[in-house]
């Protein structure tokens, strides 16, 4: 799992005529042969009958531990805040209901997964309300004044890899049934709806059929807008933009970023009989000023005033501020009551009394105010079990009663080691930089990892060690475990990282910079390259082969590499080898070698199952389930979580999302009893809210 850099890249944003229910595939990668998309289907439908892996994966989610998101709603008169949710889980994306500013319906992933919730006035606990029973994403839900629900969600497969699996859904609340349609068309993605003030329009932010370009700042999406009764018939009338909002029925707002680098408002006032209009697109107007971002806009019924999320320079947080139309001007709303928290995407009352938003609960709110240690998440596969850990590369040890963890690559750095309830945790190492661990499979008391700046250059000094502590210190009174530090590395051989160690105990398995390029190394576990130990070269090229791990049984040693394409350093595929480097082989997960699927997988930290039949992985494979700009610290859209057979059979998704997992493997408890985890906030870290802006958003512009 790698954090994001800090860029910036100004992208050039063109409008261009449409025909009707045409996306722009200007810049569609090609496409793959139909032969290829019935293998898909075929490929997919055999998955879902066939074996399915067992056990338990732990994993992290990079930042999203730490939300701790409530909805608040604001009285705009009286600057008076109010919090809607109940302070459980991570609470978001909201709406009013109807005319109720007590009320709103919003996503909560209280059980696990992002399902969708309505807070009932008068009754503390929110309602979880029917969406997709077998989706485990749901987004952006809208329930219209004749109770008809809309919301995204991300369940159906499409038609190939390296396409979005979002959709528009719909279900009438009112009717028996409550039967869930998709409205968006098969083989299309879709994101972020809204609906018109009448409810008889909508607008969404399309993808259209395109498979994802790989982007993650600014998504290529197009505003299209069709009726409610006739979502058959879609109009695309504007490209690039994302996050549509409704002024009445015949405008919509949206944001893109602009020429000039700045993220602004923009708005489309649409013809009627938009249908048989044919002379689109017609020409957006920009909204809001450059020298300042302005995202995730949501209209008052007057056409007067838009509400949105702004990013000022000097200023290190988002806040909501209401924009002028006419005069011109803006009225700022949350940074005086709250300037230290960000808010996100607003939503405005029908009365247009109150504004609405989802923020950091704050400390001293009542609610979850502690980040447990771990955390059950629901899977789609019933004889797998997952579990997200409160920090990166996760290993356990020998019977499974302990797992050791790097929580915070900025601040304190070092390891920790948890038990496997989540009970207690105590610091193995601290103020100095570790990731990637792996336990000894034979001792107890034994892990490796690795010690140095995370992420560098092949020359960059890297080392890994050898961590040796008592367990008779694993006590309830103590925080912190003496240990003893051994290096195995010997000094000025660059970067060496990612150990893992042999089922015997006897040999680690790492990567190494030491000839100028990053390629894996067989290391004695004890002794390491001095007193007689050695170091033998395992492969060798102008490439990175990386992230190595050993197999339970010995056998082979599974890695992620891009040698397949050498100077592209964003594709990484899966591959496995023989510890004596015979028998080198590629996992063909998406395609095979040469396809154009094959040459974009992005796949990351390969891990081995108990009997070493099956991976599981992070990548790219299923797109980006949501509009990057809209959450906070949005880092790649390459962080779901896979398994697939070793013959690259069986693959099937393990997670959905906006965040990005990460650093998946097995835990090594035959069972693991999830009704014994210790998630009620009794050890953990405080929860506080301290996330950023995605790295990509700059305002020095």
């Amino acid at each position: 799992m790698k954090t994001a850099t800090s860029l910036h890249t100004h992208v050039r944003i063109s409008f261009v005529p449409f025909t009707l229910h045409t996306q722009s595939n200007s810049q569609t990668p090609p496409q793959p042969s139909i032969n290829t998309r019935i293998t898909y289907h075929q490929q997919f439908i055999k998955n879902s009958t066939m074996e399915t892996p067992k056990g338990t994966i732990i994993f992290t989610t990079v930042g999203r531990t730490h939300y701790g998101f409530d909805v608040f709603s604001l009285n705009i008169a009286t600057s008076v805040e109010r919090r809607l949710t109940d302070g459980v889980s991570v609470n978001f994306n909201a709406q009013f209901v109807n005319d109720k500013s007590d009320d709103v319906v919003f996503v909560s992933e209280r059980n696990g997964s992002a399902r969708i919730y309505k807070t009932r006035s008068g009754i503390s606990k929110p309602e979880q309300i029917p969406g997709a029973p077998e989706s485990y994403f749901h987004d952006r839900p809208i329930i219209t004044q004749n109770n008809r629900l809309y919301f995204i969600s991300a369940h159906e497969q499409p038609d190939r890899y390296f396409k979005n699996w979002s959709a528009l859904y719909t279900v009438e609340l009112n009717s028996a049934k409550r039967e869930v349609t998709r409205v968006t068309p098969p083989d299309t993605a879709d994101f972020s709806p809204a609906v018109s003030q009448s409810g008889d329009f909508l607008a969404v932010a399309s993808y259209g059929t395109r498979s994802w370009g790989g982007e993650f700042h600014e998504i290529n999406t197009d505003i299209t807008v069709f009726k409610a009764s006739k979502p058959e018939t879609r109009v695309v009338i504007c490209e690039r933009g994302g996050w549509p909002t409704w002024s009445g029925d015949s405008t919509v707002f949206f944001h893109h970023q602009a020429d000039d680098g700045w993220w602004s408002i923009f708005r489309v006032d649409i013809p009627e009989n938009f249908t048989e209009y044919t002379d689109f697109p017609i020409t957006p107007i920009r909204v809001t000023p450059s020298g300042l971002h302005c995202f995730t806009p949501a209209a008052f019924r007057d056409g007067k005033r838009i509400a949105l999320a702004t990013r000022r320079r000097g200023v290190n947080h988002r806040h909501i501020e209401i924009y002028d139309l006419e005069n011109t001007t803006f009225q700022p709303v949350t940074e005086s009551l709250n300037p230290s928290f960000h808010h996100y995407n607003p939503f405005v009352s029908p009365d247009s009394e109150f504004l609405g938003y989802h923020r950091f609960r704050g400390e001293s709110t009542q609610g979850e105010s502690i980040v447990p240690n771990i955390e059950s998440i629901v899977s789609p596969i019933k004889t797998l079990r997952l579990l997200r850990i409160n920090g990166s590369f996760p290993s356990s040890s020998p019977n499974g009663d302990l797992i050791a963890l790097n929580s915070d690559f900025d601040i304190n750095g070092g390891i920790k080691v948890s038990k496997s309830d989540g009970s207690k945790r105590w610091t193995l190492i601290k103020d100095r930089t570790a990731f990637y661990n792996s336990w000894s499979p034979t001792e107890r008391h034994v892990i490796y990892t690795s010690l140095g700046p995370i992420f560098s250059p092949a020359r960059i000094a890297v080392q890994i060690a050898r961590i040796k502590f008592d367990p008779s210190d694993l006590t309830a009174d103590k925080e912190d475990l003496p240990c003893d530090v051994k290096i195995l590395t010997l000094e000025n051989t660059g970067n060496n990282a990612f150990p893992s160690c042999s089922p015997d105990g006897k040999s680690i398995v790492f990567r190494s910079g030491r000839s100028g390029h990053k390629n894996l190394y067989i290391v004695d576990a004890v002794n390491g390259e001095s007193n007689g130990g050695g170091i033998r070269r395992l492969t060798d090229g102008p490439w990175i082969d990386t992230m190595p791990c050993w197999s339970p049984k010995g056998d082979l040693i599974g890695f992620s590499s891009n040698r397949h394409n050498p100077e592209n350093t964003a594709v990484f595929g899966a591959y496995v080898v023989r510890p004596d480097g015979t028998g080198l082989r590629r996992i063909q997960i998406s395609g095979p070698e040469g396809s154009e699927e094959a040459a974009r997988e992005r796949v990351n930290h390969v891990s081995f199952n108990k009997d070493g039949d099956w991976l599981v992985f992070a990548a790219n494979l299923s797109g980006v389930t949501a509009e990057p700009v809209t959450m906070p610290n949005q880092f790649q859209p390459y962080g779901d979580l896979y398994v697939v057979k070793l013959d690259g059979t069986g693959l099937r998704r393990l997670t959905w999302n906006g965040y990005e997992d990460g650093t998946p493997t097995w835990h090594t408890a035959d069972e693991l009893d999830l009704s014994q985890l210790n998630l009620n906030g009794q050890d953990g870290d405080k929860l506080e809210g301290q996330f950023e802006e995605p790295l990509w958003i700059s305002c020095d512009i």
